[in-house]
């Protein structure tokens, strides 16, 4: 775990000391981060799920950019990791609304595609949520607290399946509806680990 802490370290150090000399600032490459998200939505609305997948790489890649290039110019902010915040819901979100017009019509297990698809974009944002309602309420505010929140299935799983469902799905639409599926579920089920934790930090039983 260590080891894989510490090449995960020399990797973002290594992708920041690169993209530092292209100049753009660390919130430019967030921002930046928006425009293959939307040629991404445009795409799975057309139907083309392996190009759209690539568009979403690279947002993801932007994402990690910015930290990087942020890190290692020494222009940390606080601001700058709430636009990133921001900025990765509305890719996150142009991913969902996309797979819902590729998906128009498709059969999904016991409800409607939109069910899912709710379902999902709330379990997504309310992960998010809890974690800053609790901040906010000032019910868990230490670091390290805020660490162990974590859960289940986290923004980085979350896009992995369904990255992993939209390769997939290029030959089998049914891949795609399963790791909606999977995905929706697991989200709203580590919303409710957070909850726990949050109730247990409180000092009260669950």
């Amino acid at each position: 775990m260590i080891k894989s802490r510490v090449n995960t370290e020399w990797a973002s150090v290594r992708l920041g000391i690169i993209f530092s000399h292209i100049g753009l600032s660390p919130n430019s490459w967030t921002l930046l981060s928006i425009v293959p998200s939307v040629a991404g939505f445009i795409l799975l609305v057309k139907g083309n799920l392996l190009a759209s997948l690539v568009c979403f790489l690279v947002a993801g890649l932007l994402d990690a950019v910015d930290g990087a290039v942020a890190r290692v110019t020494g222009a940390v902010t606080k601001y700058g990791g709430f636009l990133d915040g921001i900025v990765d819901r509305y890719v996150e979100i142009l991913l969902y609304l996309g797979l819902g017009f590729n998906l128009a019509g498709q059969e999904t297990p016991f409800m409607p595609l939109y069910a899912w698809l709710v379902l999902l974009v709330f379990g997504a944002t309310m992960t998010s949520y809890v974690r800053a309602y609790a901040d906010h309420r000032r019910v868990v505010t230490d670091a390290e607290d805020h660490k162990k929140m974590g859960g289940l299935f986290e923004r980085g799983e979350r896009m992995t399946l369904i990255y992993l469902g939209l390769f997939a799905g290029a030959f089998d639409p049914r891949y795609i509806v399963y790791s909606i599926v999977a995905a929706a579920v697991l989200s709203n089920f580590t919303v409710l680990q957070r909850i726990v934790y949050v109730r247990k930090k409180a000092g009260g039983s669950v």
